[in-house]
């Protein structure tokens, strides 16, 4: 489905469904949610999500994330996940990124209290941007030392997932919800460019040209490009990740 289509269905549907829940009248609901991911802050990453009661089974929601820009998080997790790449283990150690994400969803209680609390299934598209301004490559230049080129650029995604999750009332203001398992997978897109600080020569492109594409990344295909002014690398594949986390909101 179209990105915009369903960003276009889920506000249709927010703002223009009845209000069953105030119809009513065996209950008193608050249709109404905003919330922000506790487990994400340690991770530079900020989020605040917005979530609207739509009947007795189903809600709809979509929430925003940011992370300034800083190095990546888990690095330690992500170095010790690649093999023995070093190139690729040199790059990420030094690299900062910045992003930013939109997911919209589409809930399911089935549950006997409904109405946005207990076990829900979400349905979920996400659009990410991951932005780097210091993507530092390596390469042996004419007088035998390293030569460094710095590439900036843009990686998008778009992918789509499950959600297995929980949301429990606390008192009549406050909600926690729980994120326990949300894997989604899609598609990425990148490109990274860099202009070296003197024009190179024929075996200094060469050389440039095999550090870009020893750049390895699981299930993602890399290009470079490389003349005596210009270096580019594009990556393209499989892209995707788990969403899980604690949030706490309010409810009105």
């Amino acid at each position: 489905m179209n990105p915009r289509l369903l960003l276009f269905f889920m506000f249709f549907a927010a703002f223009s469904s009845p209000t069953a829940a105030q119809q009513d009248t065996a209950i008193w609901i608050r249709l109404n949610r905003i919330r922000t991911n506790l487990t994400s802050i340690p991770l530079k990453n900020f989020s605040l999500q917005y979530e609207r009661v739509l009947g007795k089974r189903f809600s709809a929601a979509i929430s925003g994330r940011l992370m300034p820009e800083s190095s990546l998080p888990l690095k330690r997790l992500i170095l010790s996940a690649i093999d023995e790449n070093q190139v690729t283990k040199d790059l990420i150690g030094k690299m900062h990124v910045s992003n930013w994400a939109i997911t919209p969803e589409l809930r399911f209680y089935p549950g006997k209290k409904g109405y946005g609390q207990g076990w829900y299934i979400a349905l979920f598209y996400r659009h990410a941007q991951y932005t780097s301004n210091d993507f530092i490559v390596r390469y042996a230049d004419y007088g035998g030392t390293d030569g460094t080129v710095l590439l900036s650029g843009k990686l998008v995604s778009n992918t789509g997932g499950l959600l297995l999750g929980l949301q429990k009332m606390l008192g009549k203001s406050l909600s926690l919800d729980l994120w326990l398992l949300g894997p989604h997978i899609g598609g990425g897109r990148g490109d990274f460019t860099g202009i070296p600080d003197r024009p190179l020569t024929a075996d200094e492109q060469e050389e440039l040209r095999e550090a870009l594409e020893d750049i390895q990344i699981s299930h993602v295909r890399s290009s470079a490009t490389v003349d005596s002014h210009f270096a580019s690398l594009k990556l393209n594949g499989l892209w995707g990740g788990v969403r899980a986390g604690v949030s706490l909101g309010v409810r009105f």
